[in-house]
């Protein structure tokens, strides 16, 4: 399935926040790759980074004269909690599939290679797990990229095995961190580009105060009150247990202060329905914890007022990939609170854009200590601020997209 409806965007837009200069640069890199073509590959067209990123890349790669296209994979419910438990062991969880779970995964990639989608442009680029074993399929000679989002510096070994016979196929594999490149991987070229948010869509453009205020109001959330918001899936890496156990501990001290879990509840993400209704359960029956979720007509305009209005956010992912929701609030100039997960840990400078906590009970003093002393959060924010816009805005991500593109094509 091809995404239609995409927003128009032009690289020149951009010019008042990453200035003449580096836009500049990007027209020119441009010009030597016009008439080539892409095909991006992901299983779902909304909820999740990914589908954030493509929504934003896709138009713009088109602006500087890359054709460029967005295809969806079509898949069962089945399918995808077979990939959710691949995601989960190359995190490192001890998860192994059944052959006829392996049957089935390779068998909706196959139906999709040879019948739903149309993969005739230059460059493939495919998207996590999920539609990996599309290149198996398909017999051409394109040239096939990987783009893995997750850690995979600590898989289980089986299904580490598992996705390196299907990556033989592949030219090239692109990474968040350096650190996540996994010797066994046999790409013949292994790049790293992180992530990216982009300042002009709906989740991180300005705001009015009052249009802050009145998205709280609708889902009562009382912007007097002290906020502590964290953006991220219901899922047992990003511990939402955790979250709500530091809030707990928080209000002890500032008994007044709000909890704001956000979440986009994604179609290949069914193991999300089982944790919200564990962090339901946990949070009881707490008026001032809030489940804010697209179901109830959260969407990136509602994330962008949630993330100004709080006094902090929190990120206390156990594994991942960046953390695109830690840039989203430091690009607010929220200050974060988060444990060094993964691409956490190159966004929150310890003391600088916000803190970096090992436990619950670190972290509540911290939120603590920032509630208390609302100057040096104001400080960490602006730092944090200054910090994504210099590396982890969307521009930056197509100057490095097409600096790849360029090695891959021996332009």
């Amino acid at each position: 399935m091809i995404v239609s409806g995409l927003p128009k965007r032009n690289i020149r837009d951009y010019r008042h926040i990453a200035g003449d200069e580096i836009i500049e640069k990007i027209l020119s890199i441009a010009d030597e790759l016009k008439g080539y073509s892409i095909t991006h590959v992901n299983s779902t067209p909304f909820g999740g980074g990914v589908a954030e990123l493509l929504y934003s890349i896709v138009p713009l790669l088109n602006s500087i004269g890359i054709k460029t296209v967005w295809e969806v994979i079509e898949a069962s419910q089945e399918f995808f909690s077979i990939t959710k438990k691949i995601h989960n062991a190359l995190q490192g969880a001890e998860v192994n599939l059944s052959d006829n779970e392996k049957q089935l995964y390779l068998n909706i990639n196959r139906v999709n290679a040879e019948k739903q989608l149309r993969l005739n442009t230059d460059i493939i680029v495919v998207h996590d797990p999920q539609p990996l074993a599309l290149r198996k399929f398909l017999n051409n000679d394109r040239k096939w990229v990987w783009r893995c989002h997750i850690d995979l510096s600590s898989p289980h070994k089986s299904m580490l095995k598992f996705i390196s016979e299907l990556l033989k196929g592949y030219d090239a594999s692109i990474y968040h961190m350096e650190e996540y490149i996994h010797p066994d991987i046999p790409t013949p070229k292994k790049f790293t580009i992180p992530p990216s948010i982009d300042p002009l869509n709906d989740k991180n453009k300005e705001l009015t105060y009052s249009e802050i205020v009145k998205i709280l109001s609708k889902f009562d959330v009382d912007p007097e009150k002290p906020i502590i918001v964290q953006v991220a899936r219901f899922d047992p890496w990003k511990d939402p247990i955790g979250a709500i156990d530091t809030y707990r501990l928080v209000k002890n001290k500032i008994p007044n202060v709000q909890l704001l879990l956000i979440a986009n509840m994604a179609y290949d993400d069914p193991e999300g329905w089982i944790y919200l209704e564990k962090a339901i359960r946990h949070a009881g029956e707490d008026k001032n914890i809030y489940f804010l979720t697209n179901l109830i007509g959260v969407g990136p305009l509602e994330v962008n007022a949630f993330q100004r209005a709080a006094n902090v956010a929190i990120q206390l992912s156990i594994k991942e990939g960046f953390g695109l929701a830690v840039a989203e609030a430091l690009w607010k100039k929220t200050p974060v609170v988060a444990r060094p997960s993964g691409g956490i840990k190159i966004q929150v400078i310890d003391g600088l854009t916000g803190y970096l906590v090992r436990s619950v009970g670190e972290a509540a003093n911290k939120i603590i200590y920032l509630l208390k002393n609302p100057n040096t959060g104001r400080k960490l924010g602006e730092n944090g601020h200054k910090l994504v816009k210099k590396n982890f805005i969307v521009t930056r991500h197509i100057e490095n997209y097409i600096e790849m593109l360029k090695n891959l094509l021996n332009v």
